[in-house]
């Protein structure tokens, strides 16, 4: 009996130099991640914004981003993956002009929002085109893992090229950034990037992109809220408004004949597992990043500059374990090189739990060489377990579980450090006739603490200082029975993925 091997084609030169176009966009929202924060207090100065308004600068181009991220996944499947992604690029372009010439506070929150709806076509579209450019499975692992690096360095880069621009021009220069480089990609998008679509697609549900962005924006909304102020009544209604939008969103999809979602990805082990990976992966990494950094400048009295070199080896060790994954793949089979990656971040949130500046850097080092093996992985099984007509939804999904795992892993890292401190520093530990607003966050005991003589300021620090530590140290523990949940569920649910899952 002969058996005929099927070959899967392998990627050439011009997939290669279509994966540098797509590194445009991916760079680019990298760097808007990081920029918007260091231009704060200048638009403030010029815009006066409240701040309500000046909240809203900041998270409307997340919540919008993360509502549209599945709609426009399925866009992209219907209308041309390559089409939205020009599409999103000339309305990002133009979004970022306006926000850069903004003369109020409510044109300025208008750009941004405009800004996120160009944005949640740029994720989906490039990642989705990468799944179908780069069929080999081992090519798509690099194509991937290059993809994910570029993302990672515009976020490295941010500070520094934002602070630049700072301080020589005016603030809006830091949303002109992104229009040179996205004209390019508008220029050689064509020739470069081939078109791909679901021919099968049928009409866009309206109702269903309600629901989906009703419920991902209220959830992203309550979860963003709790970290900054705690658990309030309206911010329990807005989660509640959101869940009960998500289960109808749910019943919607399964009585379509096209619906925006389609469950049946569900149903392959790869796509769900990975997906949950994936989300609660970034929860451990952002909630520790978050803390990290509040670490440094809080308790240790670091500068943000100072914060951020601090945080290089970190970046530098997550950019090796994103591309490394492919080659720890091809000798491992994918579920096994996961259950590695989340095992060696364990050592690391140990370390971190232990506190002190060595400690936390080098813990989350460690946690981020080893979980970002996994979401370099997560990525290709999210994708490529999908079917190729689905790429576009598939991606939507896996952008989706970033944002959420994103705003869960700080608000609820937050929450904990917040409930912990809030639990030691009460009215009877603080010094008499210390202003109550040390009792509410460790940066409003810093900030009283000026107006202190030198040894009161010193108790109260000391105080308030070891009281949000033993915070980061829970918030650690439990980001690590996390990390060892994750490990046990993908050796256990991948287990049966073996070396055909990713390799041809």
């Amino acid at each position: 009996m002969t058996t005929t091997l099927e070959t899967t084609p392998r990627a050439t030169r011009r997939e290669w130099l279509g994966l540098a176009v797509l590194a445009l966009p991916t760079i680019l929202l990298g760097l808007d991640m990081t920029v918007l924060h260091l231009a704060a207090p200048m638009l403030s100065a010029d815009l006066g914004p409240s701040s309500s308004q000046l909240l809203w600068i900041i998270d409307v181009y997340g919540f919008v981003v993360a509502g549209l991220l599945i709609t426009m996944g399925t866009v992209g499947d219907r209308i041309g993956r390559r089409r939205l992604l020009m599409i999103g690029a000339a309305g990002f372009a133009g979004a970022s002009l306006l926000a850069a010439f903004a003369t109020s506070a409510e044109l300025l929150i208008a750009a941004r929002a405009l800004l996120g709806l160009a944005g949640a076509t740029l994720m989906p579209s490039t990642l989705s085109l990468i799944s179908n450019m780069f069929r080999d499975p081992r090519q798509r692992q690099l194509a991937i893992a290059i993809w994910m690096t570029n993302f990672m360095l515009g976020g490295i880069a941010g500070p520094l090229v934002g602070g630049v621009l700072l301080e020589r021009f005016h603030w809006g220069s830091v949303f002109l950034i992104g229009v040179p480089p996205l004209l390019l990609l508008l220029a050689v998008a064509r020739p470069l990037l081939p078109e791909f679509r679901n021919p099968g697609s049928g009409r866009i549900d309206l109702a269903s992109v309600a629901l989906s962005m009703g419920a991902i924006v209220a959830v992203v909304y309550a979860l963003k809220e709790t970290a900054k102020d705690g658990l309030h009544v309206t911010t329990l209604a807005v989660l509640a408004a959101g869940l009960v939008a998500g289960y109808a969103f749910v019943r919607r999809q399964l009585t379509l004949t096209e619906p925006l979602l389609d469950l049946r990805l569900f149903h392959r082990t790869a796509f769900s597992v990975s997906l949950g990976a994936q989300t609660f992966g970034l929860y451990v990494l952002a909630a520790m990043q978050f803390l990290a950094v509040q670490y440094f400048q809080l308790v240790l009295g670091l500068s943000p500059l100072e914060s951020g070199l601090w945080m290089l080896p970190i970046a530098a060790a997550g950019i090796v374990g994103t591309l490394g994954a492919p080659f720890v793949v091809r000798r491992l089979p994918a579920g096994t090189a996961m259950t590695l990656g989340f095992l060696i971040a364990v050592p690391g949130l140990a370390l971190m739990a232990l506190s002190g500046r060595a400690a936390v850097v080098a813990g989350l080092t460690i946690a981020s060489l080893g979980i970002q093996v996994v979401l370099a992985l997560t990525y290709d099984l999210v994708v490529g377990s999908a079917p190729p007509e689905r790429a576009g939804v598939a991606s939507g999904m896996g952008e989706t579980g970033t944002e959420f795992g994103m705003a869960l892993g700080v608000a609820v890292s937050g929450s904990l450090v917040t409930a912990v401190y809030r639990g030691q520093v009460t009215e009877q530990s603080l010094p008499a006739g210390v202003s109550s607003e040390a009792r509410d966050t460790l940066g409003g005991a810093v900030a009283v603490a000026e107006h202190l003589p030198q040894p009161l300021a010193r108790e109260v620090l000391e105080l308030t200082r070891a009281a949000y530590t033993d915070g980061v140290q829970l918030a650690a523990l439990v980001s690590l029975g996390i990390i060892v949940v994750l490990a046990v569920a993908t050796a256990t649910l991948l287990r049966t993925r073996q070396r055909d899952t990713v390799e041809s």
